[in-house]
């Protein structure tokens, strides 16, 4: 029932919507809107204090005028010139190049400058693979003294780190391997109504 109603109540504020306002925009002299008693009361106070209050708001004010007219206001635009700032402070040049900056390979930038009793990821890679292609030459004396690293710490790091091998295997020996099948000479078991079959 209440979807019924609201539907019928719909239609009936609908209904020759545009005549009524029209109707109501034509008027003269339009109905002003409710005043709250609080601003009554305000309105009442200000009366009191300042009567001509109302005459005031209705003339116009010749030194406000005047004090408006004298206001201006000037805007100038100013163009950045890169290149002149540039040779301003040349340790901190702007990008220019505003293309997608490629990764760093491992990660993150490397440093220009190690110091001693430390090595960065690309040395470390590089003495664990000689290490491990060339053990008698590459010994941990010697990537110590290369490097200038404590031997202690290098023997940790050739002991606990490993570079990564790739292992393809054969493929034809793989087939070779799937196509022979071990045969077996076990029979399978008779089942257990068989047997029973034969005792009786």
């Amino acid at each position: 029932m209440g979807k019924v109603m609201s539907v019928m109540m719909r239609k009936a504020n609908r209904f020759n919507v545009e005549n009524r306002a029209h109707r109501l925009l034509d008027k003269e002299k339009r109905d002003i809107a409710p005043k709250f008693e609080s601003n009554l009361r305000d309105m009442e106070r200000v009366l009191k204090e300042e009567p001509d209050y109302i005459e005031k708001q209705s003339r116009k004010d010749t030194g406000l005028d005047n004090r408006l007219k004298q206001v201006y206001v000037t805007s100038k635009d100013t163009f950045i010139d890169l290149e002149k700032r540039q040779a301003e402070n040349p340790n901190r040049p702007l990008p220019l190049d505003r293309a997608v900056v490629q990764d760093f390979e491992y990660g993150f930038m490397e440093p220009s400058r190690v110091t001693p009793g430390r090595c960065t990821l690309r040395q470390a890679m590089q003495f664990i693979t000689d290490h491990n292609s060339d053990p008698e030459k590459w010994t941990r004396q010697k990537i110590a003294e290369e490097y200038k690293l404590k031997e202690e710490n290098v023997g940790k790091i050739l002991d606990y780190f490993r570079s990564f091998q790739i292992y393809i295997p054969d493929k034809h020996k793989r087939e070779n391997i799937l196509r022979v099948q071990p045969r077996s000479n076990k029979s399978l078991p008779l089942s257990d109504s068989s047997d029973s079959d034969k005792k009786q």
